[in-house]
C-alpha cells in the first residue's frame, strides 16, 4: 500500500457509509433512540437480532469524529450518562440537527470470508427535528393557501381564541408595523407550542417551534392572515417573510443535510397521541402523510432538483415507548400504527423504498405485572414515576381492530367512545447491566437489523 493509501485509510476514505436519518414528532424520543442504539452497538449483549452481532461478524464499534465540520456533534456521552447514571432522568430533546460518527470494524464468516479480510463500515446517524420535516409541504403552497389551511382547523385547538381575537383588533387593509407583526407571530407561535403539548403533530411552520439561532429573525415573525386581511402592507410583507421562509429555511436543511440520507426511522409516539384522542390521532394520520412526501420526490420539482436519482432506501416506522404496554398488546400496537400510516407508508413504497413498521422502546422502563382490579388480572407494567415513586399501571386494552380508533378519528369525533386510552411518564430506571450489555430495550435489535443489517 501506497503513501496516498495509506493516508485514504487513515482518514476513512472510501470505507462504505451508511447515513442514518432520525426524526420524528416532539417527544417520539429521537435522543434516547440515538442514545442507546449507539450504546447498543458498542456493547452488543443484548443485540440478538442484529445477525452481524449474532453471528460474530461485527467485531468493534467505536465513536469517531462526525464528517462535517459545521455540523454540531450529537452529545452521546452526555445523554447516556443521564439514562445510566447513578439518578437516571430522561435527555433533552433535540433542538437543531446534530450527527454522530460511529465506526464498526466487520469480519467476514462463512464461505467466502477467506476471500475478503476485514472491512470498516462508518454509520453516520443524523438526528433532525421532526417539525423540519412537516415543512416540506408548504414548499408547494403561497402564503395565502397556507393561512387558509391553519385558519380552517385553528379552532378545535388550544390558544386559537388568543390568536384570533389578536387577529381581530387587526383593521382590513392594516398598514405593516414592526410591533404588531412580532406580537401577532408570539401569538401564534404560543398556540402552536400549546398544540404540541395537547398532541397534536401539525404544527407548521416548525422553525416556530425550534427556532434555534434563528430566533426573531423577520423570516420568523409572520403568522396567518384571513381573507379579510389579506390586503395592504401586512399582507404582503407577512407573504413576503412566508417566501423567505421557504427559500432560505426549508431549502437549505433539505440539500445540506436531507438528500444525502440512505436509511430513515421515524419516531412515533402513537401512545400519546391516543390519548389525547381523536382529534390527535387523525392529526397525526395527516402529518406523518406529509412527512412522507419527502420519500417521493418526484411529486416536487424543486425536491427533485435536489435529490436527483438518489433514493432512501429503507424507512422504518416506529411506535415508541412499548414499554408502557404488557407484550401482549405490542401486536396491536404495531397494527394501529400500520394502519395510521397506511397512506404515507404508500407514498414511501411507490417510491422504490422498502418500509416496515414495528413498536419499540429504545430504553425500557418498566417491568411486566398483573394486578387484580375488580375481580379481573390485568397486564400491566411497573416502573419508577418521575417523581420517584413505584407504580403500576394499567393504560386500558387497545382495540384488536384499529378502524375503531381511525374511523372516529377521521369523523371528526371529539373522544372515544369505547374506552379510555391513558398513560403514565415512567422515569427511566437503574441500571444492572452485565459486561457487554447495552442499556435494556424492546426489538431495538430488530429495528437495527431492518435499518442497517444487510449492509454489515
Amino acid at each position: 500500500m501506497g503513501i496516498g493509501s495509506d493516508l485514504m485509510a487513515g482518514l476513512g476514505l472510501g470505507d462504505p457509509i451508511i447515513r442514518l436519518g432520525v426524526t420524528g414528532l416532539s417527544r417520539a424520543g429521537k435522543t434516547v433512540f440515538i442514545t442507546s442504539l449507539v450504546a447498543n452497538l458498542m456493547d452488543r449483549g443484548r443485540m440478538h437480532a442484529l445477525r452481524a452481532a449474532a453471528d460474530g461478524s461485527l467485531k468493534a464499534a467505536w465513536l469517531q469524529p462526525q464528517p462535517d465540520d459545521t455540523v454540531p456533534r450529537f452529545d452521546f456521552e452526555r445523554h447516556l450518562s443521564a439514562l445510566t447514571g447513578p439518578e437516571p432522568h430522561w435527555p433533552d430533546g433535540t433542538r437543531h440537527v446534530s450527527q454522530l460518527r460511529l465506526s464498526l470494524r466487520m469480519e467476514p464468516r462463512g464461505l467466502f470470508s477467506g476471500l475478503r479480510g476485514p472491512q470498516t463500515v462508518h454509520l453516520d446517524i443524523v438526528d433532525y427535528p421532526g417539525e423540519w420535516l412537516l415543512d416540506l409541504r408548504l414548499m408547494e403552497k403561497g402564503f395565502g393557501e397556507w393561512s387558509t389551511e391553519v385558519l380552517d382547523r385553528i379552532e378545535q385547538r388550544p390558544g386559537a381564541a388568543d390568536y384570533m381575537a389578536a387577529l381581530a383588533s387587526v383593521g382590513p387593509g392594516a398598514a405593516f408595523d414592526e410591533p404588531t407583526a412580532q406580537t401577532l407571530a408570539r401569538i401564534y407561535t404560543e398556540h402552536l407550542q400549546a398544540s404540541r403539548e395537547a398532541g397534536f403533530s401539525d404544527c407548521t411552520p416548525g422553525r416556530f417551534l425550534i427556532p434555534g439561532e434563528m430566533a426573531g429573525s423577520p423570516a420568523l415573525t409572520f403568522a396567518p392572515l384571513p381573507a379579510s386581511l389579506r390586503e395592504g402592507r401586512l399582507h404582503r410583507e407577512f407573504r413576503r417573510r412566508f417566501d423567505a421562509y421557504k427559500s432560505r429555511v426549508i431549502k437549505p436543511f433539505f440539500r445540506d443535510h436531507f438528500a444525502r440520507i440512505d436509511r430513515q426511522v421515524v419516531l412515533v409516539d402513537v401512545l400519546g397521541a391516543i390519548h389525547q384522542g381523536p382529534p390527535a390521532v387523525e392529526d397525526m394520520r395527516r402529518a406523518m402523510a406529509d412527512i412522507l412526501t419527502a420519500f417521493r420526490p418526484g411529486r416536487a420539482g424543486w425536491l427533485a432538483q435536489i435529490l436527483g436519482t438518489r433514493r432512501v432506501e429503507r424507512i422504518l416506522f416506529a411506535a415508541t415507548k412499548a414499554d408502557h404496554l404488557h407484550h401482549i398488546q405490542h401486536n396491536r400496537l404495531t397494527a394501529i400504527l400500520s394502519a395510521t400510516l397506511r397512506e404515507a407508508r404508500d407514498r414511501a413504497d411507490f417510491s422504490g423504498a422498502r418500509t416496515e413498521a414495528m413498536s419499540i422502546a429504545a430504553l425500557r422502563a418498566t417491568t411486566e405485572d398483573m394486578i387484580r382490579q375488580d375481580g379481573d388480572d390485568l397486564p400491566a407494567v411497573r416502573g419508577r414515576l418521575l417523581d420517584g415513586r413505584q407504580a403500576a399501571f394499567y393504560p386500558g386494552e387497545l382495540p384488536a381492530d384499529p378502524a375503531l380508533l381511525l374511523h372516529p378519528a377521521r369523523a371528526g369525533a371529539d373522544q372515544w367512545l369505547d374506552g379510555d386510552y391513558a398513560i403514565m411518564n415512567f422515569a427511566p430506571a437503574a441500571m444492572t447491566a452485565r459486561p457487554g450489555d447495552g442499556p435494556p430495550h424492546i426489538r431495538l435489535d430488530r429495528a437495527a437489523e431492518f435499518l442497517i443489517g444487510d449492509r454489515l
